[in-house]
């Protein structure tokens, strides 16, 4: 077997950075809990825990170099220098990850203090992937073809005149992959291609780091303050601690028509625009469309981020549907780095709970525009559906 291994510690999501950041400066005492969600039903072979463990366990070696520490103080100045200095002095604590397998099945939990255990999710899950094909003995398509492919993505991207982010580490074939599909991404000088998401591959091939938070961001808020302030307090801390710098909400952690209840114009005129993660996406414009004129805003000085399950033929409908009504830019991830000729793996790993000061147990949950991406306690995701009012 070849020598699976994360190979920076900025092999991550930018957004688990800019969250980190802003954990722990606003919730630094806070106990969380992770899990991974087999959502594909995918087999694991005999040996694949023990695998993976070896690979966790190295993970405690890595640490911010000096150079990467100045890529992120030159390229992003909002996350101030004593967090930089935190981040040089973090390491990955391999006793925070619980990893069992039975039979096929594999479970993989993360517990411990919120602004440590945020940057396990992504790495956890890249790894399992590259490893679930090792493992597996799946033949992925060659070099060439991957660069080929990947090509012509870019230029169909360019002729559309979109731009369009790389956002697929979390679900990649393998590093090398990923390191392939930039490699080309990067070739052209005159290209719609404006960043990456991982952090490292955006220091290797001089772009940005793309992103700002994710669902856990409001699910913790849900989980701490309660349903009906999580969207509100979500986004006033976010201003608090950026003060008007990555300003794309992530909109539909509790569905998009609850988030436009709370993202009034103060917080509509504050933010550059919003993400979409999930639900039909033209429906999503035309909400969002409606929502900025009613807050009297031009929806043509604002945009929408589009980054759920998106392949070549999904964003130029999305592109020629919002042409001419509001800014549109693209977030691919799988198709892009997991298109290989192989099967995809379909899993997430989910912030699943808060720990209160008595230390029982808050469940989170995330509602989303998808019945089928509605994570949670049973229990919980009908009492926050009965909160804010949601009817299936």
């Amino acid at each position: 077997m070849s020598e699976i291994r994360l190979n920076s510690i900025l092999d991550n999501d930018f957004y688990k950075i800019t969250m980190q950041n802003a954990v722990v400066k606003l919730f630094p005492s806070q106990t969380v809990k992770y899990e991974f969600i087999n959502r594909g039903k995918h087999h694991f072979p005999e040996g694949f825990d023990a695998a993976l463990k070896t690979i966790v366990d190295k993970m405690a070696e890595l640490k911010l170099t000096k150079e990467e520490k100045k890529f992120l103080a030159k390229t992003c100045p909002y996350l101030n220098l004593p967090y930089l200095d935190f981040l040089e002095g973090y390491h990955y604590d391999p006793s925070e990850v619980e990893i069992v397998q039975t039979g096929n099945d594999l479970s993989v939990t993360v517990e411990g203090l919120w602004y440590r255990t945020i940057l396990w999710e992504v790495p956890l899950l890249s790894l399992i992937s590259e490893l679930h094909y090792e493992m597996n003995h799946l033949e992925r398509d060659s070099n060439d073809v991957v660069m080929s492919k990947t090509l012509e993505k870019a230029d169909s991207l360019n002729k559309l005149g979109v731009n369009f982010a790389e956002f697929g580490t979390r679900r990649r074939h393998s590093y090398k992959v990923q390191n392939l599909v930039m490699e080309a991404l990067t070739q052209k000088k005159e290209s719609t291609f404006i960043g990456s998401s991982n952090v490292h591959f955006a220091m290797k091939y001089n772009v940005k780091p793309i992103g700002t938070h994710a669902h856990e961001w409001f699910m913790f808020h849900g989980a701490e303050f309660g349903f009906k302030m999580a969207n509100e307090l979500a986004l006033e801390h976010w201003v608090d601690v950026y003060r008007g710098d990555l300003g794309v909400a992530l909109s539909d952690t509790y569905t998009t028509d609850v988030f436009f209840q709370h993202f009034d114009k103060k917080f509509a005129k504050l933010f550059d625009g919003v993400r979409h993660d999930s639900g039909d996406p033209f429906e999503f414009a035309d909400k969002t469309i409606a929502h900025y004129k009613r807050n009297g805003i031009n929806p043509l000085f604002k945009y929408i981020i589009f980054s759920d399950n998106l392949n070549l033929e999904k964003v130029e409908e999305i592109t020629n549907y919002c042409r001419g009504k509001i800014g549109v830019s693209f977030g691919i991830g799988t198709n892009l780095t997991n298109d290989v000729g192989l099967k995809p793996m379909n899993m997430v790993m989910k912030l699943i709970g808060v720990q209160a000061l008595n230390k029982e147990w808050i469940p989170t949950v995330k509602l989303s525009d998808e019945h089928g991406k509605y994570t949670g306690d049973p229990k919980m995701i009908e009492l926050a559906k009965e909160f804010l009012r949601i009817k299936d």
